[in-house]
């Protein structure tokens, strides 16, 4: 059995900063995964296009062990949604972000997920998410300046 799930959260930053942030390795290596992983810059591939490829690999602090993600993109339409689909998990998990302006600086980013498996559906499965969610607005909020 599948479901979804939709994770809302607003940041101080325009979309087109954090389009790039969710699609460019040297940000993404800072933030991806919940607490207690790390992302390693050599163990992501983004190939920001429909049909591209986009795998993270997140490795646990403690253990060593490491968790795959392999996806492929749907749809890239920077600043203002991405759509990728893990073919791997049970169903073809699909998650769509998309990033909304608010006018006043910041932005909505709202992931939405489908086909997501009952193991990722656990309360405790949603409690890590929730960290990879505070550590993005973390690493937003520790930003001084921004590459142009």
């Amino acid at each position: 059995m599948t479901g979804e799930l939709t994770y809302r959260r607003v940041h101080d930053a325009p979309p087109e900063l954090l389009f790039d942030c969710m699609t460019q390795p040297a940000h993404l290596t800072r933030f991806w995964g919940p607490t207690g992983t790390t992302t390693p810059l050599d163990g992501i591939v983004v190939d920001l296009r429909p049909g591209g490829a986009f795998e993270t690999t997140m490795v646990n602090e403690r253990d060593g062990s490491s968790y795959p993600m392999r996806a492929t993109y749907v749809e890239v339409a920077r600043p203002h949604r991405l759509v990728w689909i893990e073919p791997e998990s049970q169903g073809g998990m699909k998650t769509t972000v998309t990033f909304t302006a608010l006018g006043d600086g910041r932005t909505e980013v709202v992931t939405h997920q489908t086909n997501v498996p009952e193991a990722y559906r656990s309360a405790e499965a949603q409690a890590g998410f929730q960290t990879s969610l505070d550590r993005f607005a973390a690493y937003l909020e520790g930003r001084t300046s921004w590459p142009s």
